[in-house]
């Protein structure tokens, strides 16, 4: 599946969680893709525009399988507004 900027990432903490007011918000985001097809270079393209900043932290519920993982905004791509995550980790797996 595709990114669909009708259904983007929330997010869930207005203000940085690490003190350093340098990032670090965190978001949720909720799709059918798997973690490694979200942590795919600019997958959020409209990422930057959305908000998202590098070291946010980003959790990705993946309602196929169902897991979570959790993902830090790695690197952004000024040219396009995308944004890229890192790999993640699942969360609680089962």
């Amino acid at each position: 599946m595709a990114y669909n900027t009708a259904l983007p990432p929330r997010r869930i903490s207005q203000g940085s969680i690490d003190n350093s007011q340098q990032g670090a918000a965190l978001w949720a985001y909720t799709s059918a893709d798997a973690a490694a097809t979200v942590a795919g270079a600019n997958y959020f393209s409209n990422g930057q525009d959305l908000g998202l900043a590098l070291n946010d932290l980003v959790f990705v519920i993946d309602t196929a399988t169902p897991l979570i993982t959790s993902h830090r905004v790695k690197t952004l791509d000024t040219a396009t507004r995308g944004v890229t995550l890192s790999a993640g980790t699942t969360v609680g797996a089962t």
